[in-house]
């Protein structure tokens, strides 16, 4: 006669993978949708980055406004794997970048770009520490680099917004870069999420 501890031990230990499964997969379909997201966004910004125009400011404010979207999905999806404080805090910043980019519009490209960078360098410290948080679960360390390179193109595009060669080109490449490595992720957890089945 089987022990009633041990059926208890196995189904406890198969609702653990089902969880990390589900959670696994949830995550690695929100990075291919931003990616796809990122690099649609980022060509239809090089057509109008040349100067501050109502589809330029249109663009630059979903951009953060989709990231605060993301987030949600991602703490409501999460589950086990959620990093609940982070999240509420990159949801936090990007609502204020965003406010401030609808202020930043109205001066020129250079505030653009200043906004943009402090945004950058605090949501790239923030994507950092969720992605540490999140390591055992796979994937994560195309999103340690995200988030790292994240805070270092932010302290350039703020350093840089006061030159004469400051352009909003630069946030597009900024974008695609960061849609690849939300790929890379999303590839390495689907590889994961295959093996714990």
């Amino acid at each position: 006669m089987s022990s009633p501890f041990a059926t208890d031990a196995r189904d406890t230990s198969t609702a653990t993978v089902a969880d990390a499964t589900k959670d696994t997969k949830a995550l690695r379909n929100l990075y291919y949708i931003r990616f796809g997201f990122a690099i649609v966004w980022a060509i239809l910004m090089v057509t109008v980055a040349k100067s501050i125009s109502p589809g330029t400011v249109a663009l630059l404010v979903i951009y953060p406004l989709f990231d605060v979207a993301a987030a949600v999905v991602d703490y409501r999806s999460s589950g086990t794997t959620r990093a609940k404080a982070p999240l509420y805090i990159n949801m936090a910043l990007s609502l204020l970048a965003t406010i401030g980019l609808c202020f930043a519009v109205s001066s020129g490209i250079p505030n653009v770009l200043r906004v943009w960078g402090i945004w950058a360098i605090t949501a790239g410290i923030v994507q950092l520490i969720v992605a540490i948080l999140r390591y055992r679960l796979g994937g994560q360390w195309a999103m340690i680099l995200s988030g790292g390179i994240s805070v270092l193109a932010g302290a350039n595009f703020f350093a840089s917004a006061g030159g004469p060669k400051a352009a909003l080109t630069t946030v597009a490449g900024y974008a695609v870069l960061g849609g690849v490595f939300f790929l890379i992720s999303a590839i390495r957890l689907h590889r994961g999420a295959a093996k714990l089945k």
